[in-house]
């Protein structure tokens, strides 16, 4: 093996009594494999999750050089021209908004917040178009008309304008598109190719729900009936959750404009988020919290491959007959495929997995960060 290229990590998290992530009928999301359903965690909720965990002590957030961002069809009106709205006349930002909305959403998107995609732009970015906006309402003295033509005229030349900024701007779209991608329909220069690849997490056995029938009691009723004021039935499941994370380190430095310190950053508190941050759904009535009962990280400088395979054949919701399993066939790959990776786990299981040191969350959380310092 050269240079590390990529990091794989694959982690077993074990949920009870829980409804970690809805389908659109407000049931567990599902995924059959093997033959048989499991129940699944979509990758854009896990994501979400790591996204938002602001209060964690190892939050995105908080490391020096992270920047924020902002996902919503509303990005014009809130973040560019709420701002302003005490400073200039309103006919003359309504002049200008329809341009600004066209500009980031695409040609239809003065018609309404409908009309738009959920987009994600950096603090940057918004920065950047809010001054823009603020030095056209100001050239134009009031003169609503006389906005509108300039605004026209600003969109015209904006294509170019906007290139030059986000060349010159470190991490334009923020820490979230950096690590996770966006896509821009009405500005393909705008897209950000992602480099922390997130897999489904889906359960390694044969999915288990049950229908939660449940009631509240009105305690101020006075009349004979002592039944429940409500009545109403969910889905709980339990399962123990594969999941499966690729982060492509040289991707990841040229996200963050070349900054090695800030990658190797974001991969240690990275891997802390993966292990400790659960979904967060129905928490007052499941309190489904967890931390990874198995971790496996890898470095290597090959193509990356899922240990899926190991639970095609649905094992038992055992996390040792897991491990077994994931260790098995990880041998199986190694026999066929010698590809050399470096690895390092973590696990409450007595299972040994060869060739992979044992160590506690932080000496992998600082392996990886090392590993992600070396990455070309």
């Amino acid at each position: 093996m050269t240079a590390v290229r990529f990091l794989q990590i694959y982690t077993l998290h074990s949920y009870t009594a829980a409804l970690l992530n809805r389908d659109d009928s407000g049931l567990s999301k599902r995924l059959p494999y093997g033959g048989v359903l499991r129940t699944r965690i979509s990758s854009q909720c896990l994501k979400r999750h790591w996204r938002k965990a602001d209060n964690d002590p190892h939050a995105l957030s908080i490391l020096a050089g992270a920047v924020d961002s902002t996902r919503s069809r509303e990005l014009v009106t809130k973040k560019v021209f709420d701002p302003l709205r005490d400073k200039y006349p309103e006919d003359v930002l309504r002049a200008l908004e329809p341009e600004f909305q066209k500009a980031v959403y695409g040609d239809k998107a003065d018609k309404g917040k409908q009309s738009r995609q959920t987009l994600l732009l950096g603090a940057p970015e918004l920065g950047w178009l809010t001054k823009q906006a603020e030095a056209l309402a100001q050239d134009s003295a009031g003169d609503p008309k006389a906005a509108k033509e300039a605004a026209s005229k600003w969109a015209a030349a904006l294509k170019e304008n906007i290139k030059v900024f986000r060349e010159s701007t470190a991490l334009p779209g923020g820490l979230a598109a950096a690590l996770f991608g966006r896509m821009v329909t009405s500005d393909t220069a705008a897209n950000i190719e992602a480099p922390v690849h997130v897999a489904h997490a889906f359960t390694v056995h044969v999915a288990e729900a049950e229908s939660d029938y449940f009631t509240a009691v009105d305690d101020l009723k006075e009349d004979d009936d002592s039944g429940a004021d409500t009545i109403q039935e969910t889905e709980l499941t339990s399962g123990l959750y594969y999941g499966y994370f690729v982060i492509d380190l040289p991707g990841l430095v040229s996200n963050c404009s070349g900054d090695r310190q800030l990658a190797a950053s974001i991969v240690h508190n990275l891997l802390y988020l993966i292990a400790e941050v659960s979904p967060g759904a129905k928490l007052g009535s499941t309190a489904p919290y967890d931390r990874a009962s198995f971790m496996l990280v890898e470095a290597g400088d090959r193509q990356p491959r899922s240990v899926a395979g190991a639970f095609r054949k649905p094992v038992e919701p055992d996390l040792d007959q897991a491990v077994d399993a994931l260790a098995k066939h990880l041998k199986q790959l190694d026999e066929v495929y010698a590809t050399g990776e470096l690895r390092r786990h973590l696990s409450l299981s007595e299972v040994a997995l060869d060739g992979a040191e044992k160590g506690s969350l932080a000496e992998l959380a600082v392996w990886a960060r090392d590993r992600a310092g070396e990455a070309q």
